[in-house]
């Protein structure tokens, strides 16, 4: 007899006298007895009472599990029939147990003091997922399963709990007419009405509209979410490389998009492009919007009377690593709080000078309203190039030339 029985054998003749079957007789001891199942436990410690003259014949049914345990292969035939419908690396067994048995367990394990015991619920989990794995032709994962097959034993019902895919890249604006994001009617909130002519949005699409509606087909998904690191206004571009992005499938069937399929549908139009996507997970969700990436934007500025070349040039080769305050712009104060923000301006270069015209590249901070640092927005960023410049002046078009940021 081995020791560990010697040592639970005194308690395991008060569980057994309550008429517990073998599963949950060993699960009271489940960490004595290495590389046991609980049933094996509770029949070897069921013989050894036996064999000292104590027989303690488990009830019918257990008062315990109310014999559940004959049930495992139709738990697990059930999670394994939709667990195939999902195509995933990995997997993982959850349970929801009769609340009144997960109590009186509960109780019982307290009233004893059984601290090497376990739950039903971990005791489930664990076999139904033996049976299942054969079925699933994927590994068990317990930190981060990409599909939980959650089985009430209660009915016998299996629910899944897919967990997103998240696509990263970059994308190109290319047009001056379309949001980064899905812009809900500002009059019914995407519900559809006579002002949006029941569309529920603004605009007919966005960059997120462009490429999620196409992954979300692809992956056979529920929804898509864009997290993009920052964005630019609606009329203006963004060149270059691209602007780094997330997009998030909820609930995907499919976590085998082919990326390159991906690209290649969603670049077929000429609104937006998109290129350089692959897999991440979700902690770079959090990563890109905390990521403070410097940007080289392009700008055609309209002053309000003739300049001069030379000063032009000079005015923009003054701002040289130069702070500025920014007051939240008028422009957006409906949605973002009144707060004046402290930003760098990095440099300004000007060209194509005229007397009624004139381009500014400039790299900043992330989160420089530049509209403003140009206009002054009455006073509301200061310093700014109009005032320098000592002519008030207006963009007409901006570009986002780069987004300075380094995937690690």
């Amino acid at each position: 007899m081995g020791d560990w029985i010697d040592d639970c054998l005194p308690r395991a003749e008060a569980v057994a006298s309550k008429g517990f079957c073998d599963h949950c007789l060993g699960r009271m001891f489940a960490k004595q007895g290495y590389g046991l199942t609980n049933e094996q436990r509770g029949r070897m410690l069921r013989e050894a009472l036996s064999d000292s003259g104590k027989d303690f014949a488990p009830a019918d049914p257990c008062p315990l599990c109310e014999d559940i345990f004959p049930l495992l292969p139709r738990f697990a035939e059930a999670a394994g029939e939709e667990l195939a419908k999902v195509r995933s690396d990995n997997f993982l067994i959850g349970t929801k147990v009769e609340p009144e048995i997960a109590e009186r367990e509960k109780a019982f394990i307290a009233e004893m003091g059984l601290e090497d015991a376990e739950s039903l619920k971990a005791e489930l989990n664990r076999e139904i997922g033996k049976l299942v794995l054969p079925m699933a032709g994927r590994p068990v994962e317990f930190k981060q399963p990409q599909v939980v097959a959650l089985v009430d034993t209660r009915f016998a019902d299996v629910t899944l709990d897919i967990a997103p895919v998240f696509i990263a890249g970059r994308y190109n604006k290319l047009s001056r007419e379309i949001p980064q994001t899905i812009w809900p009617c500002r009059v019914c909130h995407g519900k559809g009405c006579d002002h949006c002519h029941g569309k529920g949005k603004m605009y007919p699409t966005s960059v997120q509209e462009i490429i999620g509606d196409i992954a979300v087909e692809m992956a056979g998904g529920k929804e898509h979410f864009f997290h993009g690191m920052g964005r630019e206004d609606i009329d203006a571009r963004m060149l270059g490389d691209g602007r780094p992005f997330i997009l998030e499938i909820s609930q995907p069937m499919n976590r085998f998009v082919d990326l390159e399929e991906l690209e290649r549908r969603a670049n077929v139009g000429e609104l937006a492009k998109f290129n350089s996507l692959h897999f991440v997970g979700r902690e770079m969700v959090e990563r890109y919007k905390a990521e403070a990436a410097f940007k080289t934007y392009r700008v055609h500025v309209i002053p309000e009377g003739k300049v001069d070349k030379q000063a032009v040039v000079s005015v923009a080769l003054s701002f040289k690593d130069t702070g500025i305050d920014q007051r939240t712009p008028r422009r957006v104060e409906h949605r973002r709080a009144d707060l004046v923000r402290k930003r760098t301006i990095h440099w300004v270069r000007a060209d194509s000078v005229t007397e009624d015209s004139f381009d500014l590249e400039l790299e900043t901070d992330s989160g420089t309203y530049v509209k403003e640092f140009v206009s002054g927005d009455d006073g509301r960023t200061e310093p700014s190039f109009s005032e320098r410049l000592g002519v008030q002046c207006k963009v007409e078009t901006l570009d986002v030339l780069a987004i300075h940021y380094q995937e690690q």
